[in-house]
């Protein structure tokens, strides 16, 4: 399970924790898309996790990892950081004991603990979220992935959000960016955010879009979402960016596990696409997985159903006329 390059290295960081080597039980954790090999271990009778980052290309940044996840730990958001080294890639931490999180528990959690995180200490930047987004835009319409009577539309719709759509920073906070049902850890009584690797100074709205995914679908659960977060009354400017947050980020799932997905032509437009909600509940139960290629297809274009039926709303021009008046 230790690649043997990393051996070494993973000695060390045992002895330096741990005072010893001797593992006494050690299990591959497999949830989720992450590169990394990311093992449950019992030292002394502890249980700890153990993250050996295997990326090296570009997008890999671990001393930007380790530096969000470290004043995430210590605000109590992020488990205990017992072992950190940017430069053999390697962290120990504590082990979540995960329980059954219930959404009413969820939505309630959830929120205010964003709200803990957002008030953090910026973290760095790294890439602007809209911009990497244009780009991955124009990948997939460069590659002519899928018909253009469907892509068209999707894009049109996107060209009205992004025009409208605030590029000030004032926004800009410390954001996780992957805040999936297997990065967010209950225990029965708090809730923890693992897995930094995305982690940069981003837009607010997008952290508050991605946990939404899985725990609102109602306008009453949105409302008391967002007065959680917020702290008090919500503002239609609020509503108005936090609905349009929802749409970028419907588009941005689509083209990127159309693009990193199983081959595009595979799928099968003529098939009934699953609704959204019960496609999330199916992944927060742990019934749907991406290990599966045909999971991702599909997970793919759920989204783009979701961003298509959004923006025949009343809400979308009303929120993209409130947007445009900027007035927040």
């Amino acid at each position: 399970m230790i690649p043997e390059n990393k051996k070494t290295a993973v000695i060390n960081a045992l002895q330096a924790t741990f005072g010893t080597s001797e593992i006494d039980d050690m299990r591959q954790l497999t949830a989720g898309l992450s590169t990394a090999i990311v093992l449950r271990i019992v030292v002394h009778g502890r249980t700890c996790l153990l993250r050996i980052i295997t990326r090296t290309d570009a997008m890999s940044a671990p001393t930007l990892e380790y530096a969000c996840m470290q004043a995430a730990a210590e605000a109590g958001i992020a488990p205990k950081v017992w072992y950190a080294n940017v430069e053999e890639r390697i962290a120990i931490t504590d082990f979540i004991d995960t329980k059954p999180f219930p959404l009413d528990k969820a939505r309630a959690i959830m929120p205010a603990l964003l709200k803990k995180l957002h008030a953090l200490p910026p973290f760095p930047f790294r890439i602007n979220y809209l911009d990497s987004m244009e780009g991955f835009i124009q990948k997939f319409q460069a590659a002519k992935l899928m018909p253009l009577n469907i892509t068209d539309e999707l894009f049109r719709i996107y060209n009205r959000i992004k025009n409208i759509y605030p590029r000030d920073g004032s926004e800009m906070v410390a954001c996780h960016n992957d805040l999936k049902p297997e990065n967010t850890l209950y225990d029965g009584e708090g809730l923890w955010l693992v897995d930094w690797e995305a982690a940069f100074l981003n837009d607010r709205y997008l952290d508050l879009a991605i946990a939404a995914n899985f725990l609102v679908k109602t306008d009453q659960d949105e409302q008391v979402y967002l007065e959680t977060y917020f702290g008090g009354v919500v503002t239609e400017y609020q509503h108005a960016r936090f609905f349009l947050m929802r749409q970028l980020l419907h588009l941005f799932y689509f083209i990127t596990f159309i693009l990193f997905g199983k081959k595009p032509e595979d799928a099968d437009l003529k098939r009934p696409i699953p609704l959204f909600f019960a496609y999330h509940d199916g992944i927060r139960n742990g019934d749907i997985t991406f290990a599966d290629m045909n999971s991702r297809m599909q997970y793919a274009l759920v989204h783009m159903e979701q961003f298509r039926q959004n923006a025949k709303l009343r809400r979308f021009e009303d929120a993209l006329e409130i947007l445009g008046k900027g007035n927040n």
